[in-house]
């Protein structure tokens, strides 16, 4: 009788411990901020802008291909290009006590009350992509993407040189990206500050295309209506510059020879028409950051200290260069 109580009370104590061990594997996953209970498994909650052009898509197949590769788990949401869509999941990715968030913001502003909401959950967020205008940049671990005011420099220091020698005013009209936007923010200020420097240029309109095909031509077709010389168009993305293309043949006009193109992205459509002499200058802002991604969401889920910019490595094309490129584009 002795030798069974003593059994049962060691099996009682052997349970106790395996089940403190089991809160304490727990509390780990939570203070980590996520469902992991004490394995390596992560899970991801990701919101995406939109699908609003070739680069998005391409951008979205990335982070999804590279999180399977990865082994971790993705919950994906489209906010269809609205920052009330993006605060729902971001909320809905705390309550599921996901390990880690990443998201590209629609806009810059209005993200403090819920990335300190995810904050109080002790769950690390990632920016990708688009930037926030936060003072409390302890609210994220780190941005990962392009340079977006270089982009614009890149831009406007080859339209300085294609028009060094001309003595005439030169008339430009900007198709601008999202309103409010990152990328459209520093487009502009980055192509502004380095034409600001000659008076021969300048830009007679600008607006937004929201980054679309469709909306790009739309604005376009009023440009070319209100403006007749335009000389040099240049666009925030290829997919408005693209619509521009349309409106351009369509009011008789000869895209890349009667109005020079500048655009930013180079996805395979831009590329191809790039090397088809219809957009004169491409600079890049590569779409494929799923890997670095995924590789920076583990470190963050460990603790691990992380850059708190990640720069994304990119190049300009001019027709001759997208020729040589075309056929191995990704994207």
């Amino acid at each position: 009788m002795l030798k069974r109580i003593s059994a049962l009370v060691l099996a009682g104590l052997t349970a106790m411990a395996v089940a403190a061990c089991g809160s304490s594997g727990s509390e780990s996953g939570s203070d980590g901020g996520g469902s992991g209970g004490g394995d390596d498994s992560i899970t991801m909650g990701f919101s995406q802008v939109g699908a609003e052009s070739g680069w998005r898509t391409a951008n979205t197949k990335s982070v999804q291909e590279s999180a399977a590769k990865a082994g971790i788990t993705l919950k994906f949401s489209d906010a269809q290009q609205k920052q009330e869509n993006q605060i729902k999941a971001i909320r809905s990715f705390v309550q599921q006590r996901v390990d880690v968030i990443a998201f590209s913001p629609v806009v810059e502003s209005g993200w403090d009350t819920v990335l300190k909401e995810a904050q109080n959950a002790k769950i690390p967020v990632i920016l990708t992509d688009r930037a926030v205008d936060s003072k409390d940049t302890t609210l994220y671990k780190t941005f990962l993407g392009s340079d977006f005011i270089e982009e614009g420099k890149k831009a406007g220091q080859w339209l300085v040189e294609e028009y060094k020698d001309a003595t005439g005013t030169v008339n430009i009209v900007e198709l601008q990206g999202t309103t409010g936007s990152a990328p459209a923010n520093d487009r502009k200020e980055g192509f502004a500050e380095v034409i600001g420097a000659d008076p021969k240029f300048k830009v007679i309109a600008s607006q937004t295309g929201d980054f679309t095909r469709a909306k790009g031509k739309e604005v376009m077709e009023a440009f070319l209506k209100s403006n007749p010389d335009i000389d040099v168009l240049y666009a925030h993305n290829d997919d408005m510059g693209l619509g521009a293309i349309e409106a351009i043949e369509g009011a008789g006009k000869v895209p890349g020879q009667d109005i020079k193109i500048i655009t930013v992205d180079a996805v395979k459509d831009g590329m191809q028409a790039l090397a088809d002499g219809k957009i004169n200058f491409i600079v890049e802002c590569s779409p494929l950051l799923g890997p670095q991604l995924m590789d920076l969401a583990k470190k963050v889920v460990k603790g691990e200290q992380v850059p708190a910019r990640v720069v994304t490595e990119e190049t300009t094309f001019t027709q001759e260069q997208a020729e040589q490129v075309l056929s191995t584009r990704q994207y």
